[in-house]
C-alpha cells in the first residue's frame, strides 16, 4: 500500500461530493480524503498501484487543479 498526497484547489463540501464517482473509477484505491481546512486543500490517496499522474489528469479533466507533492 502507498500513500499519495496531492495539493488541489477543491474547496467546499460539494466540491468532494462532485469528485467522488470519478475518484470512484480509479481501479486500486483503498481510501481517499480531502482536507478542506488545510491551505492546500490536501487530497491523500491510500492505494495499491495508482498512478499519480492518473490521478491528476481525472481531476483535470473534470476541472480542478490537481499537483502531487513530494516527500
Amino acid at each position: 500500500m502507498e500513500v499519495l498526497v496531492f495539493k488541489t484547489n477543491i474547496r467546499r463540501r460539494r466540491n468532494v461530493e462532485s469528485i467522488v464517482k470519478h475518484i470512484s473509477k480509479l481501479g486500486g484505491i483503498i481510501r481517499w480524503n480531502v482536507d478542506l481546512n488545510d491551505k492546500d486543500r490536501i487530497l491523500r490517496i491510500e492505494s495499491d498501484n495508482l498512478s499519480p499522474r492518473h490521478v491528476e489528469n481525472t481531476l483535470q479533466h473534470v476541472g480542478y487543479y490537481c499537483e502531487e507533492l513530494q516527500d
